[in-house]
C-alpha cells in the first residue's frame, strides 16, 4: 500500500467521497480529528460506513485510528466498530511492541466475540508521537503477527517536545524530527514490516510533497500517509515501482532460483548479490 489517507470518522460525507480518493488505504479516524464530545457520534458513523463499504468492488483496504490507550477510550472505540469487520486498525501513539501486543490481544477476543477470521485484523502503529516512544523504535519485532507497518509522526512529537516549530524555514526537519524519522525506517525494516513516511502539512503544495515523497522512497519507506485527497495521485505515482523496476527484480530472483547455491549471480554483465535480491523480494511484495 502507498498512501494512507486520513479521513475524520463523524464524516459520512467525507468518507463516502474517500472511497473514490484512489488511496490504497483509508484511516478512519476516531482520534484528534474528532472532538471529545462527538466520540460516540464518530463510533457510530464509522461503524455504519465499514458495514456499507466492506462490500464495495475495488475498494481501499479500511483501517480506523483508535485512540491511545492512555485515554481509557479503545475498548470503546473496539466495540462499536469490530463487528463491521475493519481491515485493520491505526494505533496512535504506540509506545513500541508492549503497546501493539497489548491491542492485538483486545482485537483477538473481539474476532472471537464477533465470528471474524482469527488474525484478519492488522495493525499499523504510529510509533515517534512522544518522546517516550522514540526510545522504543526497536521493541516492535515479534509483538504481534498483527503488526503491518510502523508509521512516524512530527506534529504531536513537537507538541511533546515543546518546539515552536518541526521544520526549518526551508520547510525541511529539523534533527529531533529527522532522527524520529530515521529510526522509524530502522524500527520497521528490524520488525521486517512497512515503513511509511508521516504526512505533508502544506497539502496545496504538491511539488513539495513529491520531493518529500522521492526523498522517503529512496531512503527505503514504501508508503506515506496523506491528509487531503489531493495528494494521493502524487504519493501513488511516487511509490509505485516503475515497470523496469520490477522487470529488473523479477530477473534478479528468476537467476537466483535457477542457481539456488550461488552467493552471486550475473545479469546482463552485471555482479548481483544476496542484498540486491533481498531488495527485489520487497519491492515485488509491494505489487
Amino acid at each position: 500500500m502507498r498512501s494512507w489517507l486520513f479521513v475524520p470518522g463523524d464524516s459520512s460525507r467525507k468518507l463516502e467521497k474517500s472511497l473514490s480518493s484512489g488511496a490504497d488505504a483509508l484511516i478512519l479516524d476516531l482520534e484528534d480529528s474528532v472532538a471529545p464530545s462527538a466520540k460516540q457520534a464518530a463510533r457510530d458513523t464509522t461503524a455504519a460506513f465499514l458495514r456499507e463499504a466492506r462490500g464495495v468492488s475495488g475498494r481501499p483496504k479500511l483501517y480506523v485510528r483508535v485512540n491511545d490507550l492512555t485515554t481509557g477510550l479503545v475498548t470503546q472505540d473496539l466495540d462499536a466498530v469490530m463487528e463491521a469487520g475493519p481491515d485493520g486498525l491505526v494505533l496512535p501513539k504506540a509506545i513500541g511492541g508492549a503497546d501493539v501486543s497489548h491491542l492485538a490481544a483486545l482485537v483477538a477476543v473481539r474476532e472471537a466475540e464477533f465470528s471474524l477470521d482469527d488474525g484478519a485484523t492488522r495493525i499499523m502503529a504510529i510509533g515517534t508521537e512522544t518522546a517516550r516512544s522514540i526510545f522504543a523504535l526497536g521493541e516492535f519485532r515479534g509483538a504481534s503477527h498483527r503488526l503491518a507497518g510502523i508509521a512516524w509522526g512530527g506534529e504531536d512529537l513537537s507538541a511533546d517536545l515543546g518546539a515552536e516549530t518541526n521544520r526549518d524555514e526551508r520547510g525541511v526537519f529539523t534533527d529531533p524530527y529527522r532522527l524520529a524519522r530515521t529510526l522509524t525506517l530502522m524500527g520497521a525494516a528490524s520488525a521486517e514490516v512497512d515503513a511509511i513516511d508521516t504526512v505533508y502539512t502544506s497539502f496545496r503544495d504538491l511539488s513539495g510533497l513529491a520531493k518529500e515523497c522521492r526523498e522517503a522512497r529512496r531512503d527505503g519507506f514504501v508508503a506515506k500517509m496523506a491528509i487531503h485527497p489531493d495528494q494521493v495521485a502524487v504519493i501513488n505515482e511516487t511509490f509505485a515501482p516503475s515497470p523496469e523496476e520490477i522487470a529488473k527484480a523479477r530477473a534478479i530472483i528468476d537467476a537466483f532460483e535457477k542457481a539456488p547455491d550461488s552467493g552471486v549471480v550475473a545479469i546482463d554483465g552485471q555482479m548481483v548479490d544476496v542484498p540486491h535480491l533481498k531488495r527485489a523480494q520487497r519491492l515485488l511484495r509491494r505489487l
